[in-house]
């Protein structure tokens, strides 16, 4: 049973999903939760559990459909949530940023992260993240490929 929830920074909350490869938009809730003007919520129920977790977002996500929120993560939380046993506990950590909020749910360290919600208030739209600082992503295998003279590209469209 967890104690009670280890002090996470955001930074460490923006990495530990960044690692976690089955939340299809983690790269966006990450640089949500990583960004300057994101902060920690007031979070009521910081310790819950799967069966609560799954009960209130299944709630959410009817909602949501109702009053046109968008949402990222919504899909991977539920059906991490369908897998685990209702009385497995979990943290909640909450962070927001103007109208948007992110919910994310982790088993007590922070590391390993169970699923991640962000979403914004009814008929607002998901925030717009800066882009990367590198202004050129470093070439993939086939730009490269493309680029060498006399080298054909088997898997080119044409």
């Amino acid at each position: 049973m967890i104690q009670g929830p280890m002090p996470i920074s955001r930074r460490q909350l923006a990495a530990s999903l960044l690692a976690a490869a089955d939340i299809a938009d983690r790269h966006a809730i990450a640089a949500f939760i990583a960004d300057a003007a994101t902060q920690p919520a007031p979070n009521p129920f910081p310790l819950t559990s799967v069966g609560a977790v799954r009960q209130i977002w299944r709630q959410r996500a009817a909602e949501f459909q109702s009053f046109d929120v968008e949402a990222l993560g919504l899909s991977c939380l539920l059906a991490a949530m369908s897998n685990m046993d209702v009385d497995e506990a979990l943290v909640q950590e909450i962070v927001r940023a103007g109208p948007h909020t992110a919910n994310v749910f982790h088993r007590g360290d922070g590391c390993w992260i169970v699923g991640a919600v962000l979403y914004g208030k009814p008929g607002t739209g998901l925030p717009v993240l800066a882009k990367s600082r590198h202004k050129h992503p470093a070439p993939s295998f086939r730009s490269r490929t493309r680029r060498d003279a006399g080298q054909l590209d088997l898997f080119a469209r044409a």
